[in-house]
């Protein structure tokens, strides 16, 4: 479709040959399909616009794939569009008008005059005559209409000139003076008063007055906030080493209960006919949404397993997020600072990532699909529930802000705390 336009088009057999392609190569827009052999479309979209040598290309994904779900996913992470695989040849030419690759309609649209030769021979511009036509008639036609306009046209002059000349004459005669009257003596000049000045002086300085007190009270205000400020300030350092050894201490008061209880579970399952396999944790490294890459082999082994095992029950998969000590800023991003780098100089300490993440874009698109196919081919036997806690339960305590605490310290416990766990709880008696 794209060569019928004229286009030249390079072909890349997998993302991993475009990428080397791009190394040399500076195309006008990609073309991205989504399944291909190694890397899939949507990474190398992310690998593409990663680099900033090939960051402002224009890509178009083109994919079986449906939903909003993909759709959020390729734009979010820098694809134009994404184009279905039963594609019409309109929806190309649309997208390479937006790409600037066609010229525009109006500069390919034919002349409605056509140069024709008369007697003289000069050439002339003439609508071409519908065939059949009287060309004599049409003349004698458009003389008569020329006429009755022309007549039109005089009487409405005449009778405006008539109208003006009428209103002319009347305003002079009523301007001239009447003989034998007095002439009228003008009306002597109001006597000057002082008081305007005074007045304008008293609301002068009224204004100043007011101004001064309004700056006053403005000052002093900004003197308040300034000292409320410095107190909000340091009470939400102290706010925050509370909560960090609170959840220490909850982290040890949970671990102990754990241990005290451990005896009573086999015995409590019996009962209820149902058993829990210990959790088994993954970390995300900064940057990855939590149910993709390794966690997502992971989850496919053990769904091949438990299916192998007809297994029936819940596989609860857990995220939790660190909180990272970072340098940037909301307009360029966010980057874990560099290990050397006091804490107290962070830019932010969080994790902006996922906290802007919902719920459907922490999973991608094949661990959708793996979850989706388990419940399908096992009949609901097996069950994948995804769920989020957030930074409310780090199973790493921080470590105490001093002023040798560096980024490269704090990090490590961001990164613990950064993990997916999975556990596995079965229905069977």
């Amino acid at each position: 479709m794209l060569e019928k336009y004229d286009i030249e088009v390079d072909m890349a057999e997998s993302a991993e040959q475009a990428i080397e392609y791009l190394k040399s190569n500076r195309p006008d827009a990609i073309f991205m399909d989504h399944l291909m052999p190694g890397m899939d479309g949507l990474q190398a979209v992310k690998a593409i616009k990663g680099n900033p040598q090939t960051a402002m290309i224009p890509i178009m994904m083109y994919t079986s794939q449906e939903g909003e779900l993909y759709v959020g996913q390729a734009r979010a992470l820098g694809a134009m569009g994404v184009l279905p695989k039963q594609v019409r040849p309109v929806d190309v030419s649309k997208v390479l008008y937006e790409l600037h690759l066609l010229p525009d309609r109006r500069d390919m649209a034919e002349p409605a005059l056509h140069p024709v030769e008369i007697d003289s021979g000069v050439p002339v511009e003439r609508r071409p005559q519908p065939a059949g036509g009287a060309p004599a008639d049409w003349a004698r036609r458009i003389e008569t209409a020329v006429k009755d306009q022309a007549v039109d046209i005089r009487r409405f002059i005449v009778a405006s000139l008539d109208s003006f000349s009428t209103r002319i004459i009347s305003d002079v005669r009523n301007s001239m003076p009447i003989q034998g009257a007095d002439p009228i003596a003008p009306p002597p000049p109001p006597p000057k008063s002082a008081w305007p000045w005074v007045a304008g002086i008293l609301a002068a300085c009224l204004v100043a007055v007011a101004f001064a007190a309004s700056w006053v009270n403005a000052r002093n205000d900004l003197a308040g906030a300034r000292a409320e400020l410095a107190a909000l300030k340091s009470t939400n350092a102290e706010l925050q080493r509370s909560r960090l050894d609170l959840s220490a201490t909850v982290k040890d008061l949970t671990a102990a209960l754990g241990a005290a209880t451990s005896s009573a579970q086999p015995s409590a399952a019996a009962e209820s006919g149902s058993s829990s396999s210990p959790s088994r944790a993954e970390p995300v490294p900064y940057g990855e949404i939590a149910f993709d890459r390794s966690r997502l082999e992971v989850l496919r082994d053990l769904l091949t397993k438990l299916e192998a095992q007809n297994f029936h029950g819940v596989v609860k998969i857990t995220s939790s997020a660190g909180l990272f000590c970072l340098s940037g800023n909301a307009t360029d991003g966010y980057q874990p600072a560099a290990p050397t780098l006091p804490v107290s100089r962070c830019d932010l300490i969080g994790n902006p990532l996922d906290e802007a993440l919902s719920g459907q874009q922490r999973q991608s698109l094949a661990f959708a699909n793996l979850v989706a196919g388990v419940r399908q081919r096992t009949a609901g036997a097996i069950t994948v529930a995804l769920e989020s806690t957030g930074t409310t339960h780090p199973s790493a305590p921080y470590p105490a802000r001093t002023d040798s605490l560096t980024a490269g310290d704090w990090n490590k416990a961001a990164t613990a705390n950064n993990r997916v766990e999975f556990s596995v709880e079965s229905s069977t008696p």
